[in-house]
C-alpha cells in the first residue's frame, strides 16, 4: 500500500531534476525547457507556456470539449450551472477579449475582487490567457486592506462585482472598491463592475464599466490567442497576512506551478479526466487558486464552485447534498467546515439521511485537524478522511497521505508523510536536528518544490528572510514533529510552544486532547503572559448543539488536561464561548485570544469573520475575572 509513495518520494529526492523533468512531460510547452531546475532561474528554465492554454483551450483540442468543467452550485441564490470545456473556452475568451479592449496585456496586473461566482473563474483564466498577473483579493475585505493590495500590485484594471453573499448577508463590494480607491496612491485605469440580480451599483463615469455592456460590446471581437510567457514569469500574486500589518504577495510562477498541480490532482487526490473534484474553499485563498480554478482543470477534471457555507445555506446537509448531486469523487475541506457541521449535527442525521454517493476521500486542510474532528467524520462517512498541510507560499500539499499513489496510511493528529519533493527536517533553535518525537522548528531543505515561491512581490528582502534562520533550509513558522512511525506531526505556529515556568508545552497538544472531552465542538488554547510562571495555558472552548448550557465542561476540560498531561501543564482556567474568532477561511485567531486575556489592545483583523466575536469572548473573560 505505501510502497509506490516510498519510491515516488525517495526518487524526488535522489534525482529532481529527472523526476520533475518527467512530470512535466502532462505539460503542453510553446518551448520546452533546457533542464528542470537552475539555481538562479528556478524550475524548467528556457521553457515558454501558457496556463489557461494547458487547462482550456488544450483539452478541446483533444476532442473533449464537451466534457464537463466547471459546476456553479449556489445554495444562496438556488442557482446551479455547468459549462464544458468547449463552453468555458468561449466564455474566458469573451472576458480576455473585454480585458485587451481595455489595454490590459503581457505582465500588466489584474486586481480581481470578486465573490464566489464562475466570472471570477473566467477572469483569473481570462488573465492567464493574455500573459496578464492576475491578484485575487478575498470578496468583503475591508477597504483598507484593498487599498493596500492595490498600491502594491498597482493594476492597470480592477475587477468586481456589485455584491457578494455570506451566509445569508448581502455585502455590498462596490462601496469598498470606491473607498480603496479613493484613498489609493496608484490610480486605477479602468474598473468592471458585474451586476448581480440581488444588488445593483451606480458606476462612475469614465471609470467603470458594465460587464455585461462591455462583454456585448466586445462580441465581435477575436478571443485572443493565448500569449507564451516564461515558465519563470509570474501567474498570479496572492497577498497573505504579513506580521507586521504589511501583506505579502506571494507571487506563483507558470511553469512549475503548472507542472506541480498536475502531479499532486493525480498523485495525492486520485483525480484525472471526467473526475470529479470539490473544494470547498474560496477563490480568494490559496487552496481555490490551485485546486477550485487551476489544478482540477489542468488535468481535465471538471470542479465544483460552490457558493455557501457548511451550516445555515439552507442546513447541516449541504456539503453531503452537493457531493451526491454533483457525483464528487474526491472532497476538500477545512476541518473547521467539518466542526462546524458536527456542531449542529452530531449525530449525523443528516448525512445518514443523504449519503456520501461516489464520494472515495474527504481531504483537510487550513489548520490542524484534531482526531475527534477526523474520528466522527470517518466514522459517520466510512471513508478515508485525510488531513494534509501546506501554506500560500507553497501553493499545494506539502505533507500528506498520497492516496492517489495507493497510499492511505494515516494517523489522527498527523497530517502524513512528506509529499514527493520535499525533504523536512525538525531542527532545534541550533539548527540541529531533534531525535524523533521531539518537537522542534519544521523546516525544509532547499530547493522547494516547483509550485512553492521564489519572490515576494516587491518584497525580495521580505523573501529571503524565510530563509535567513536555518541556511538552506525554508522555515515554515510551524512547530511539529516525526514519530517513531516516520507520521509528521504539525502542532501549531511556533509561538504556540509556550514556556511554562521552564516546561516547553505545545498548546497544539492541549488542544487534542481538550477536543476529546464530552459536549466540546471546538477549541483553542493559547498561552498567556504570567508574572510567575512565564505564560500558563488557557483554553477557551465551544459546546456542541444541545450542550451550550452544560457548566460542568471548563471543568471537565481542565481535569482531562490534567489527567492527559499532568499537573506541569498548568492549565487551570477554560472558557466556554458561544464563538472562536476565526478568518473567512476557518483559522482560528489565537493572536486575539491571546492579546484578549493579556489586557492588551488589538485591531480586529481584517480577515475575521465575525467582527462582533472578539468583544463577546472579552466579556466573557472580564465575568470570569470579575467572580
Amino acid at each position: 500500500m505505501s510502497e509506490a509513495y516510498r519510491q515516488t518520494w525517495q526518487a524526488s529526492i535522489d534525482d529532481p531534476e529527472t523526476f520533475w523533468s518527467k512530470a512535466a512531460e502532462k505539460i503542453d510547452w510553446d518551448r520546452q525547457p533546457t533542464r528542470a531546475y537552475d539555481p538562479e532561474q528556478g524550475w524548467f528554465p528556457g521553457g515558454s507556456l501558457n496556463t489557461c492554454y494547458n487547462a482550456v483551450d488544450r483539452h478541446v483540442a483533444a476532442g473533449r470539449g464537451d466534457a464537463t468543467a466547471l459546476i456553479y452550485d449556489s445554495p444562496v441564490t438556488g442557482a446551479v450551472r455547468s459549462w464544458t470545456y468547449g463552453e468555458l473556452l468561449q466564455e474566458v475568451g469573451r472576458v480576455a477579449a473585454m480585458l485587451a479592449s481595455r489595454g490590459v496585456a503581457k505582465g500588466d496586473r489584474v486586481v480581481i475582487y470578486m465573490p464566489m461566482v464562475p466570472e471570477t473563474a473566467f477572469a483569473m483564466l481570462a488573465c492567464a490567457r493574455l500573459g496578464a498577473i492576475h491578484s485575487v483579493v478575498f470578496g468583503g475585505f475591508a477597504a483598507h486592506e484593498l487599498t493596500k493590495r492595490i498600491d502594491d500590485a498597482t493594476p492597470k484594471v480592477v475587477l468586481t462585482a456589485s455584491c457578494g453573499i455570506e451566509g445569508k448577508r448581502i455585502i455590498a463590494y462596490k462601496p469598498l472598491v470606491d473607498e480603496a480607491l479613493a484613498s489609493a496612491a496608484h490610480q486605477v485605469e479602468c474598473v468592471i463592475v458585474l451586476q448581480r440580480d440581488l444588488l445593483t451599483t451606480e458606476l462612475r463615469r469614465n471609470r467603470d464599466f458594465d460587464w455585461a455592456e462591455l462583454r456585448a460590446a466586445t462580441a465581435d471581437a477575436a478571443i485572443p490567442d493565448c500569449v507564451p510567457v516564461a515558465s519563470d514569469d509570474p501567474l498570479y500574486i496572492l497577498y497573505t497576512s504579513g506580521t507586521t500589518g504589511t501583506p505579502k504577495g506571494v507571487v506563483r510562477e507558470n511553469g512549475g506551478h503548472a507542472v506541480n498541480l498536475v502531479w499532486t490532482m493525480e498523485a495525492i487526490y486520485a483525480i484525472g479526466p471526467g473526475d470529479v473534484f470539490w473544494a470547498a474553499s474560496d477563490v480568494g485563498w490559496v487552496v481555490g487558486h490551485s485546486y477550485i480554478v487551476y489544478g482540477p482543470l489542468l488535468v481535465g477534471a471538471t470542479t465544483v464552485l460552490f457558493e455557501g457555507k457548511p451550516v445555515g445555506t439552507p442546513d447541516p446537509g449541504t456539503f453531503w447534498r452537493t457531493i451526491v448531486g454533483h457525483d464528487v469523487k474526491t472532497f476538500f475541506t477545512a476541518p473547521t467546515a467539518i466542526r462546524a457541521i458536527r456542531k449542529e449535527d452530531p449525530a449525523a442525521a443528516f448525512l445518514k439521511d443523504i449519503g456520501t454517493g461516489a464520494l472515495e476521500a474527504i481531504f483537510l486542510a487550513g489548520e490542524r485537524a484534531d482526531p475527534e474532528t477526523i474520528g466522527w467524520a470517518e466514522t459517520h462517512t466510512g471513508l478515508p478522511v485525510i488531513d494534509h498541510w501546506w501554506q500560500t507560499e507553497l501553493g499545494a500539499p506539502a505533507i500528506a497521505s498520497c492516496f492517489g499513489l495507493g497510499d492511505t496510511r494515516r494517523k489522527r493528529g498527523s497530517a502524513g508523510f512528506p509529499v514527493p519533493g520535499y525533504a523536512f527536517a525538525i531542527l532545534d533553535e541550533e539548527g540541529s536536528p531533534v531525535p524523533d518525537g521531539q518537537s522542534g522548528a519544521v523546516a525544509m531543505r532547499e530547493p522547494l518544490a516547483p509550485c512553492a515561491f521564489r519572490t515576494l512581490w516587491n518584497n525580495r528582502p521580505g523573501y529571503e528572510k524565510n530563509f535567513a534562520t536555518f541556511p538552506g533550509y525554508y522555515e515554515t513558522g510551524d512547530a511539529g514533529h516525526f514519530d517513531d512511525e516516520g507520521f509528521l506531526h504539525i502542532m501549531g505556529r511556533t509561538d504556540d510552544i509556550i514556556n511554562v515556568a521552564g516546561h516547553r508545552l505545545s498548546t497544539g497538544q492541549m488542544e487534542q486532547i481538550v477536543a476529546t472531552v464530552e459536549g466540546v465542538a471546538e477549541c483553542a488554547v493559547i498561552g498567556a503572559d504570567d508574572a510567575l510562571k512565564g505564560m500558563i495555558p488557557i483554553a477557551f472552548v465551544v459546546a456542541r448543539a444541545g450542550a451550550e448550557n452544560d457548566e460542568t465542561i471548563p471543568a471537565r476540560v481542565i481535569a482531562t488536561v490534567r489527567s492527559e498531561l499532568g499537573a506541569v501543564a498548568a492549565l487551570k482556567t477554560a472558557y466556554l464561548v458561544p464563538q472562536l474568532p476565526k478568518t473567512r477561511s476557518g483559522k482560528i485567531l489565537r493572536n486575539v485570544l491571546r492579546k484578549i486575556v493579556n489586557g492588551e489592545s488589538f485591531d480586529t483583523p481584517a480577515t475575521i469573520e465575525d467582527a462582533g466575536v472578539p468583544d463577546a469572548i472579552r466579556e466573557a473573560v472580564k465575568a470570569k475575572v470579575l467572580t
